[in-house]
């Protein structure tokens, strides 16, 4: 039990402009600044690199993988871990002692959570984007060939990820989809049970026991082992982010991720209890992450200020709770439930949850969250799990204009021109106009040249 328990109330902020100038603001994080453990890592690699920065080790550890293959990654590995894989590749002697060594009941949670999830991805695909042709115009739409998920986490492991990333992409057709996963010796030197179980639950092509950076290059670039896949997706920490930055170009990726985000508007309306309850759900995850409440109701500010501390001195996780609490989340008392939306707004969360009365016009007037949760019935928990629709979520705003994880994330178009001689008769004068204009007399003559009248 945590002892977090101390019984000062967490302070409220009053106002659209105090919020901006406060827990807005503490969004932004100093990319450059290593923590202790982040420049212990890089020393440990490489001891005489200097200056020591997170770039410097990335751009490193790609090289070097690109360069040594497996080698590398073993080597690396080893420094990092503990324990250098091999072979890479989990065979199947892993899964069935993983099989074994889970309790039945969890098996049969992810079972469950697993086909909701295949459900609605599912149906997700139904309404997708979909091949068509129209007057020898159209598209192609394909799942991409080979994809390459990044599951994080030796010492929390999180299966849910794992059934969240891989079952869009077993939905949308991908034929080869792979796992990479940190390993260490505390762990036997093998991936968390509980992932492979998962990862088996989920349909997932192969697992490969390696992380970190090193897991990245070897997914862009590929090893002896490691096959190179199209797309990278997942999340990781700061030296796997700058990773799938520096490759991007060379393979896809899904997205740059950063600390868990979760707004929770409400009116007077809402439970305090509930509302402390949901946030405490999110913060739990990380000192870093940002739990921040948006009410025009001054009692329900004041309420939920002093839950969240009782409560969290309940939780295992109740003072990492409180410190995220404190370096990027808060309270804010807005005017009023527009005023609320409108922060809201202006934040684009990865989560936003509305406790209000009007459920639904305030969920008509939020634009800008990666997920949108509804009601009090309908908490973000939930969907963490076992709702059906993928808890990875765009973060740090890109929510203004990026979208969760979803089956046409895992789909590529192909635009197809199938044009007899009446198009080009047609439109083609106008073709020939356009490309005289600029400049590029090949392309007109390569109309020309078809034209039955030239």
């Amino acid at each position: 039990m945590s002892d977090a328990g101390a019984a000062t109330p967490l302070p409220v902020v009053v106002g659209a402009e105090a919020a901006r100038a406060t827990i807005f603001r503490k969004r932004v994080v100093d990319e450059g600044a290593l923590s202790d453990a982040e420049r212990g890592l890089i020393a440990t690699l490489y001891p005489s690199m200097d200056p020591a920065t997170a770039d410097a080790a990335v751009r490193r550890i790609i090289d070097e993988v690109r360069r040594d293959g497996d080698a590398a990654l073993r080597r690396i590995s080893a420094a990092l871990d503990g324990f250098a894989p091999d072979p890479m590749r989990v065979n199947e002697a892993e899964f069935a002692a993983a099989r074994a060594a889970v309790d039945p009941e969890l098996i049969g949670a992810l079972q469950a959570a697993a086909g909701r999830v295949r459900d609605y991805h599912a149906r997700q695909l139904a309404h997708a984007a979909q091949s068509f042709e129209h007057e020898g115009l159209g598209q192609i739409v394909r799942p991409i060939a080979r994809v390459g998920l990044y599951v994080p986490g030796t010492a929390v492991v999180y299966p849910s990820s794992v059934l969240h990333t891989a079952i869009p992409a077993v939905v949308a057709g991908v034929e080869d989809v792979c796992i990479v996963s940190p390993v260490s010796s505390a762990a036997g030197g093998t991936v968390a049970a509980i992932k492979l179980v998962a990862a088996e639950i989920a349909g997932v092509t192969s697992v490969y026991k390696v992380g970190g950076a090193q897991a990245i290059a070897a997914l862009a670039y590929g090893t002896e082992s490691v096959p190179a896949v199209d797309k990278i997706f997942g999340p990781g920490n700061r030296f796997v982010t700058l990773a799938k930055r520096m490759v991007y170009g060379d393979v896809g990726i899904d997205a740059l991720y950063g600390p868990t985000e979760t707004v929770v508007v409400t009116d007077d309306s809402a439970d305090p209890e509930l509302c402390a309850a949901d946030l405490l759900a999110q913060a739990e995850h990380d000192t870093i992450a940002a739990p921040i409440l948006i009410t025009s109701s001054e009692r329900v500010a004041r309420a939920v200020a002093a839950i969240v501390p009782r409560q969290a001195a309940a939780l295992p996780r109740g003072a990492i709770a409180l410190q995220a609490f404190e370096n990027r989340g808060g309270i804010i008392l807005a005017e009023d439930l527009s005023a609320a939306i409108d922060l809201a707004n202006e934040y684009a969360p990865e989560h936003l949850a509305l406790g209000v009365a009007a459920a639904q016009a305030a969920a008509d007037r939020a634009r800008t969250a990666g997920g949108l949760f509804v009601g009090e019935a309908s908490p973000e928990a939930l969907a963490d799990y076992i709702a059906g629709p993928s808890h990875v979520m765009p973060t740090g705003g890109s929510a203004r204009y990026a979208s969760p994880l979803h089956v046409d994330a895992f789909r590529k178009v192909t635009s197809v021109l199938r044009a007899g001689d009446d198009l080009l008769q047609r439109v083609g004068d106008d073709a020939i106009t356009i490309a005289r204009a600029e400049g590029l007399q090949a392309h007109a003559r390569s109309l020309e040249v078809r034209r039955s009248d030239r």
